[in-house]
């Protein structure tokens, strides 16, 4: 599914929003979620599940093809775990 695959489903369901109030209105959830992210903060939603940061320490590699040693940077990564209701709908 894409966005506008989204934007469609949302708009079709009783909501009375246009595609074009759906797609902002989807559009500014991931802004807000992404804002969250960029703090730092952790963005929970019941039922569904939660997005957080998470921080990967730097570390020492292998170069696949040359075997050489190399050093990998710190990084960070947004994680979605999702909730105990969701895990159960996927069976």
């Amino acid at each position: 599914m894409n966005i506008s695959d989204l934007v469609d489903a949302v708009a079709a369901t009783d909501s009375k929003l246009t595609k074009a109030q759906t797609k902002a209105a989807i559009e500014a959830t991931f802004a807000a979620i992404r804002g969250a992210a960029v703090k730092g903060d952790e963005v929970s939603i019941p039922g569904f599940g939660k997005f957080a940061v998470q921080s990967k320490p730097a570390r020492t590699g292998r170069n696949p093809s040359t075997g050489a040693t190399i050093q990998i940077a710190a990084s960070k990564a947004l994680k979605f775990k999702p909730a105990k209701a969701l895990k159960d709908a996927l069976g």
